[in-house]
């Protein structure tokens, strides 16, 4: 008996190394190159809605709001219509991190019950897949808020 279990476990072993030698590696640097790249022009537009929300005559505050704003709901569209997702596989992290990433991960979600309508689908689930995310920013916002108080 133990000697069929070491048998196996060097068989496991074994194979092991061959599927190591054999796996392809992946392009690390490409994979970094199109992360930043795409990361970037994200974070680009949207310092282009602040800039323009400025020009307008807008306080920054409210720009910086108006760009979040506009941001979340660019990247909600594209995940709707399924364009985010052929992004997100060419960059990787780099679609993930700003917060075009956040919309697309409720919305990604929620699109999951698209059969069941666009109404008591998509519209009553985003709310249920939102709202662990609302509930941690809310808890966090007033931790930090409570720290800021205390450190006056």
């Amino acid at each position: 008996m133990e000697n069929n279990d070491a048998l196996k476990q060097a068989e496991m072993a074994e194979y092991d190394v061959l599927v190591q030698r054999i796996k392809p590696r992946p392009p690390f640097l490409k994979h970094c190159v199109w992360a930043f790249v795409v990361g970037g022009l994200i974070c680009v537009l949207g310092q282009l809605v602040v800039n323009y929300a400025l020009y307008t005559g807008m306080k920054r505050t409210d720009a910086y709001s108006v760009a979040s704003v506009v941001m979340i709901f660019l990247g909600a569209l594209l995940t709707g219509l399924g364009k985010y997702d052929e992004l997100g596989k060419r960059a990787g992290a780099g679609s993930l991190v700003p917060i075009t990433g956040f919309a697309n991960a409720i919305v990604a979600s929620a699109m999951e019950f698209k059969k069941e309508g666009y109404i008591f689908g998509v519209g009553a689930r985003i709310f249920t897949v939102a709202g662990p995310t609302l509930v941690f920013g809310f808890a966090i916002s007033v931790f930090i808020g409570l720290v800021k108080v205390l450190l006056k």
